[in-house]
């Protein structure tokens, strides 16, 4: 069985812990300023699209010029902390994002190759066992338990 192989890298180590670096760097200097929400927040919160971005802005313009019209429970200053905050952080959350995305790609399709070679391997170690190959067995007894079902006690307290 032929199979294309669609990711064939090695990334040296080096690159590897530079790219962890980075990464705790990002951390570390975004952490002091990053929030977490609650799934129930999440949901709740509303939220900001790219379509909602241009009247966000044009609202910030006009509430700055005619600040006549911003209600008393509205903190103009808070509104654009608020609207620097996303301004600044959108670009880096879309360049993350595209990261994410094409690093998830690439260990998606890195894994899904290694696992065919392994299951073809362990396919024909299962034969190899069948027909008493030399040491064979011993590798699918080892191997085999990846596929085992686990037997759960029925309510009688017998086995399935």
């Amino acid at each position: 069985m032929s199979t294309k192989n669609a990711v064939s890298i090695q990334i040296p180590e080096a690159e590897l812990q530079a790219v962890r670096e980075a990464l705790a760097t990002l951390k570390t200097t975004l952490g002091p300023y990053m929030i977490a929400l609650s799934p129930s927040e999440r949901q709740t919160v509303p939220k900001m699209s790219d379509g909602t971005l241009p009247f966000v802005e044009k609202v910030m313009e006009y509430a700055r010029d005619d600040s006549q019209f911003l209600p008393p429970y509205v903190n103009l200053e808070e509104m654009d902390k608020d609207w620097n905050v996303v301004k600044g952080l959108m670009p880096v959350l879309r360049d993350l994002q595209q990261l994410e995305s094409n690093l998830n790609d690439t260990v998606m399709m890195a894994g899904s190759e290694a696992y065919v070679g392994a299951l073809s391997f362990y396919n024909s170690v299962k034969y190899g066992a069948k027909v008493n190959a030399a040491d064979a067995k011993v590798i699918y007894e080892d191997l085999k338990q990846r596929f085992q079902k686990s037997r759960t006690p029925s309510s009688n307290g017998t086995e399935i």
